[in-house]
């Protein structure tokens, strides 16, 4: 198994530091998918060539844009020297994710677009006798859009095996807690009830995600993987504050930052 921990924990690093020097936001968002990416990525089929037998992946929660656009540079799809213009003025390289930018196969952040467009994706490779995969990162807040679940009822009748879904459910949204803004408790079983082929697992433990990710080559419905996860995941005073889905870090709080994940 790939050094899963060690990539994430790099890509923590790169990210705080993008996010710092653009003095950009959504920083709890990044880090509480990060160790999710960290094990999709090193599965994907994709490289700098960007083939037309690639899997797709699509960012929904298009405002963690940052920590794609690191994935992607280490993929070879964009400049590493590229993520240095990140939030400046004038750069393709903004807080969304866009597809402007090499390797970003859809715009994300307009919640609720992202499954719609990777189950067109599923059902192009489908119908085509393709072999590719499509994933899609979600955030748990866009399960509060009608589009999410019309999406998934036409996924399971179109029996799309092609198709996994990653919610990176760390139970914030933009204005609150899940549970009180929206509450979409029992989740697992709204999924199951959809038809879809459901897996929870802790969305930190490395192991659990692999495996989880692993079943697309197995199942015969629609894969969607509910990962538990901590918003701001891997510095203690980022960790389940709503606050870091907005504030830009200042230079104190980016060097105490950097010194927890350098411990």
């Amino acid at each position: 198994m790939n050094d899963y921990k060690k990539i994430a924990l790099d890509a923590r690093k790169k990210v705080l530091e993008m996010v710092h020097r653009g003095q950009t936001s959504h920083i709890g968002s990044n880090f509480s998918c990060m160790d999710i990416l960290a094990v999709l990525f090193s599965k994907l089929n994709l490289d700098k060539d960007l083939k037309p037998d690639r899997d797709r992946f699509v960012l929904s929660k298009g405002w963690v844009a940052s920590a794609l656009y690191y994935f992607l540079a280490e993929k070879g799809i964009i400049p590493k020297e590229d993520l240095e213009e990140f939030g400046k003025e004038g750069s393709k390289y903004i807080g969304l994710a866009e597809p402007e930018v090499r390797g970003v196969e859809m715009s994300g952040g307009a919640m609720g677009h992202g499954l719609p467009i990777a189950v067109g994706m599923a059902i192009a490779a489908q119908r085509s006798g393709e072999s590719w995969k499509t994933y899609v990162l979600m955030s748990d807040g866009e399960l509060d859009c009608g589009t999410t679940w019309e999406s998934a009822l036409l996924a399971a009748q179109q029996k799309l095996n092609n198709l996994a879904v990653i919610i990176d459910s760390n139970g914030f949204q933009a204005m609150g807690m899940k549970k009180e803004v929206l509450d979409m408790e029992p989740l697992a079983d709204k999924w199951k009830a959809f038809n879809w082929d459901v897996v929870e697992v802790d969305g930190h433990d490395y192991e659990q995600i692999d495996k989880a990710l692993s079943r697309i080559a197995t199942t015969q419905k629609p894969l969607v993987i509910i990962a538990k996860t901590t918003k701001g995941k891997g510095v203690s005073f980022f960790e389940g504050k709503l606050e870091w889905h907005y504030k830009t870090i200042d230079q104190e709080n980016y060097q105490k930052a950097l010194a927890e994940l350098n411990q």
